[in-house]
């Protein structure tokens, strides 16, 4: 894929390494529903620097980053501290992924989804629908790992994973 094939090509000023923003900078997390090959990450990285690059809200430029985590989960990261992201530049960031969505062939975007770890690290992205029929018959034990969606900071990131025996999942298992 040839650079800008996403977006128009950006200066890249507010683009920032993401181990560089602040721990209270906010996130949205994005599951895939499947893991990214090689390649996809370099077109991943590529449209969201560009797209970083000049993310804006009320027409300013925030400094701002992604991560691709466990080659399958996207995290977009804002510094709000000088200035918060408004709801037309959050509407911005959803359709650059709704863009990657069409290119890659993934579900990014879509919030009625779950998304488990097993002890191996390997990832499964499920609909929210139908977890329950999912734990009776035990495709979904409580050694599992789910990730937690509503984190807000870079720095929540450090409790990404809990337990699915101490989630709200856990309502769903017998006592």
């Amino acid at each position: 894929m040839q650079r800008g094939f996403l977006f128009e090509p950006k200066s890249c000023i507010m683009y920032q390494p993401f181990d560089l923003l602040p721990d209270s900078s906010r996130i949205w997390l994005y599951a895939s529903t499947r893991r990214f090959s090689a390649a996809e990450q370099l077109v991943i990285r590529e449209a969201l620097q560009d797209f970083c690059g000049g993310w804006a809200t009320h027409g300013k430029e925030m400094p701002s980053s992604f991560e691709i985590l466990h080659d399958q989960v996207l995290v977009l990261a804002v510094d709000e501290s000088q200035l918060g992201a408004s709801g037309c530049s959050i509407d911005s960031s959803v359709r650059a992924l709704q863009s990657l969505e069409q290119v890659l062939g993934v579900d990014l975007v879509n919030q009625g989804k779950v998304t488990l770890k097993d002890p191996h690290g390997a990832l499964r992205v499920l609909p929210a629908l139908g977890l329950k029929s999912k734990i009776s018959i035990g495709e979904i034990t409580p050694d599992l790992e789910v990730m937690q969606p509503s984190l807000h900071t870079k720095a929540d990131l450090k409790s990404l994973w809990q337990p699915v025996r101490k989630s709200w999942l856990s309502n769903y298992f017998p006592n």
